[in-house]
């Protein structure tokens, strides 16, 4: 059984940077899709990043595309979600999770994935 934790979320100004990290035990990760995902006060969770079994191809949310990267290093059984020019509406709690599918295909379907972290949050003030 996988356990994935969440570290890295925090404080941060309009325009500021974190680095989320999503360190998985128990099983690898190698080979199965990664997703990143957000909740914030009031809403729905939705979608942020994905990344495929290999890290090579990568999808992202509108409202992120171009700010936000999602990485992976098998070897540190862990994945990366690089947040730039972060803005006040980012904040959220944040959440990574396994697909469920070995050499599992980017996804954005939060019923794709199996295994989820307890989240971190990600405050950015304006």
């Amino acid at each position: 059984q996988v356990q994935l934790v969440e570290s890295g979320g925090g404080w941060v100004q309009t325009g500021g940077s974190l680095r989320l990290s999503c360190a998985a035990s128990g099983r690898t990760i190698s080979r199965y899709a990664m997703g990143w995902f957000r909740q914030a006060p009031g809403k729905e969770r939705e979608f942020v990043a994905t990344c495929n079994w290999s890290g090579e191809v990568t999808f992202y949310s509108d409202s992120v595309e171009g700010r936000f990267t999602i990485s992976r290093d098998d070897a540190k059984n862990t994945a990366y979600l690089q947040m730039n020019s972060l803005k006040p509406e980012d904040t959220a709690i944040y959440y990574c999770a396994k697909h469920r599918e070995y050499a599992s295909g980017a996804s954005a379907d939060e019923y794709s994935y199996d295994m989820w972290g307890q989240g971190t949050q990600v405050t950015v003030s304006s």
